[in-house]
């Protein structure tokens, strides 16, 4: 039988965090009293990753995992949602696993109050951790979605959760990869009329980055100039 909520969390050469991580976030989910199951979206790992995912989903059947070649979050994520079963999703991020977001967002779609979840760290109310120049990309990437998008809400990247049947519609429409596909599937999500709702988050992440943030520039700006020509000029 499909599970009620399924998590899914890209992962990229996290052997120093991912056992200890997936332990946390698998007793607090037991404690909960869900049923559900955790995919991990393991993408291009050249570390001891896919070693320790393999050894933990072999020891417990509600976990599972799977391994592409080539390091890209964006193509994991959308991969990791496809192979979801539960009737609730929850995009993590590994370094994250804040159980304090599921328990604000698993009531409201369970409620019907919302299709869509969106943690926000820059909405009123929220609490980021991260250096100053991590907070003011979030800002400034917000501003250019903005601007290029006409998105309206605070923050598309990192915990979102949503209704896995109404979502999939908008999960096959997608077209971009990396880091703005996060974006993407937010933006698409509100401009197709469905409810979207942020909600503030508490950020205290794990470790820094394993990805350095001035690497992510070129391929985001491509990205959402591709989004901007599929969106706005083309109208799909």
């Amino acid at each position: 039988m499909a599970p009620h909520l399924t998590v899914v969390i890209p992962v990229y050469n996290e052997e120093s965090i991912i056992a200890s991580a997936a332990e946390e976030l698998r007793q607090g989910l037991d404690a909960r009293g869900l049923d559900y199951e955790i995919i991990f979206a393991e993408n291009g790992s050249r570390d001891a990753t896919p070693a320790i995912l393999e050894g933990l989903c072999a020891n417990n059947p509600r976990l599972r995992w799977f391994h592409s070649e080539t390091p890209n979050y964006g193509v994991a994520l959308k991969a990791g949602i496809l192979k979801a079963r539960g009737t609730y999703v929850i995009c993590d991020e590994i370094d994250l696993c804040d159980l304090t977001f599921y328990d604000a967002a698993l009531p409201r779609l369970e409620r019907g109050e919302a299709d869509m979840v969106v943690g926000s760290k820059a909405a009123k109310g929220a609490s980021d951790q991260r250096p100053l120049i991590r907070r003011a990309a979030t800002r400034v990437h917000n501003k250019l979605l903005k601007v290029a998008l006409g998105f309206q809400g605070t923050d598309t990247h990192g915990l979102k959760a949503f209704r896995r049947e109404a979502l999939l519609p908008v999960i096959q429409k997608c077209v971009v990869d990396m880091d703005v596909f996060a974006s993407e599937f937010v933006i698409r999500a509100w401009r197709e009329g469905l409810r979207v709702m942020e909600i503030p988050i508490q950020l205290h992440e794990k470790r820094q980055p394993s990805i350095h943030l001035f690497k992510r520039v070129p391929n985001v700006l491509k990205n959402v100039g591709k989004l901007f020509y599929v969106i706005r000029v083309r109208g799909t």
